[in-house]
């Protein structure tokens, strides 16, 4: 049975108070608009994907399509004056005798993989089914400016998107619903006229919905911070014969992503200033790669785990040990990236390291903690540059890490306290062997 997203775009967004409406405003880089048919265009559970945008801002969704090439998108309609005339335009356009419907909202640019997959899943024996969170604060229900009653806190939940939905069940629910107007979403419908019972999935408080222009700022550092995870465990029997670069290969989780996949039948070639090749030096790298290009005719994955970390204050040390803290740290991915673009196989996958210290600055770690948001930065910005090579990236964020290069900074630590080295190699082996790109991937014990 397929699983069809809906996308409602057909908003006006009086609320947010701009002249465009918030679908077509800019958000980390990207229309909210393209964010979120990305959300589903990743997703391995959807099958097609239909969008419901505002008539008059027809032509900028068509110019959106044709720079972004989406292979699922199957229908661009006009949506009506309501959002229930939207979803029943979009719903009343799907010809399957059933399907399952996952119809989300087009504000929603932060909706998760794991969200997606939890709906699908309840439409196994569900017919309906609402995305909620539990609601931290006490409601209220007030009427002339006075509190009318507090209801039981316990009883209630925040209503986020998608709503889900087998085909037959919302069509019915939009025929019985044709004339009526006194409902506010899809599983109101469904409730009033008594078609089933809605079931309840588990939401999240990053999916938020962008109404006013401060939301806007709000989700532009959540995109900032915004994280992912393997969703399954890696058939790493997969890396078979698969060509592996890996830089900063002498050591830590370089040098056990290689040991690891080599015991998998890849074929793995190590790099470091031990064997000659330094990251911070371009020809040296292009040399590297062009040699091993030579020799395989392809490569399939390229690493960069080379890092440095050096700790005290910006004013007490040396400007020299300053400049080779960024130029192994950023500049030598800068050279991995540029480099190896041009043999990379159509396909093949970046894979660069961040740390959790990216998220906020941190006294004593000044420039490695800016060099690891540097990182994540150039990671999400050449995601989008190599999308129409079919080129993918990411970078893996580890937690505190048992390697020698945390051994050498901070000594002995409390058994049991680090993430193992096997652990985050493998869980980046994973992320190679998977179809993610631009995201930042968090490994923990």
């Amino acid at each position: 049975m397929k699983n069809i997203s809906i996308i409602l775009a057909s908003g006006t967004g009086s609320r947010f108070g701009s002249s465009l409406p918030k679908q077509f405003v800019k958000l980390a880089g990207k229309s909210v608009f393209e964010h979120t048919i990305e959300i589903f265009e990743k997703s391995n559970l959807i099958d097609e994907i239909v969008l419901v945008v505002t008539p008059q801002y027809e032509h900028l969704a068509e110019e959106i399509l044709l720079k972004n090439s989406y292979k699922k998108v199957s229908k661009l309609l006009k949506g009506g004056a309501t959002r229930k005339e939207s979803s029943s335009i979009a719903v009343a356009s799907i010809t399957e005798t059933e399907a399952n419907l996952i119809i989300h909202d087009c504000a929603r640019p932060l909706l998760s993989q794991k969200i997606i997959k939890d709906c699908v899943k309840a439409l196994e024996s569900h017919k309906a089914v609402d995305v909620a969170i539990e609601t931290a604060d006490t409601i209220i229900k007030v009427k002339d400016d006075f509190i009318e009653s507090v209801p039981q806190r316990s009883t209630l939940m925040r209503g986020q998107t998608p709503q889900c939905f087998k085909l037959s069940l919302i069509k019915e629910a939009h025929r019985l619903a044709k004339d009526d107007e006194d409902f506010s979403d899809d599983c109101g419908i469904v409730l009033k006229y008594n078609l089933a019972d809605v079931f309840v999935v588990k939401g999240d408080e990053a999916n938020i919905k962008i109404t006013h222009k401060e939301d806007i700022f709000m989700a532009d550092k959540l995109f900032q911070i915004h994280s992912a995870n393997l969703e399954t465990e890696p058939n790493l029997n997969e890396l078979k014969d698969k060509v592996l670069v890996v830089f900063g290969g002498n050591g830590g989780i370089g040098l056990e992503m290689a040991s690891i996949a080599k015991s998998y039948g890849a074929k793995v070639h190590q790099f470091s200033r031990a064997n000659g090749v330094d990251i911070t030096d371009f020809d040296a790298v292009k040399e590297a790669l062009q040699q091993i290009y030579e020799k395989e005719k392809r490569i399939d994955y390229i690493v960069n785990s080379a890092g440095v970390l050096k700790i005290g204050k910006l004013v007490d040390r040396k400007h020299e040990e300053i400049k080779q803290e960024i130029e192994v740290n950023y500049l030598g991915s800068i050279n991995v990236c540029k480099a190896g673009s041009e043999f990379l196989q159509n396909g093949g996958m970046f894979l660069l390291f961040t740390s959790s210290s990216y998220t906020r600055g941190r006294a004593l770690y000044s420039t490695y903690s800016s060099t690891k948001a540097a990182v994540v930065n150039l990671t999400q910005a050449l995601c989008e540059e190599f999308a129409s090579s079919g080129v993918r990236i990411n970078v893996i964020n580890p937690e505190r890490t048992a390697t020698p290069m945390r051994f050498n900074a901070f000594g002995a630590e409390p058994e049991g306290s680090l993430l193992s080295v096997e652990k985050a190699a493998r869980v980046s082996l994973g992320v190679l062997l998977s179809s993610m790109s631009g995201e930042v991937v968090d490994v923990r014990r």
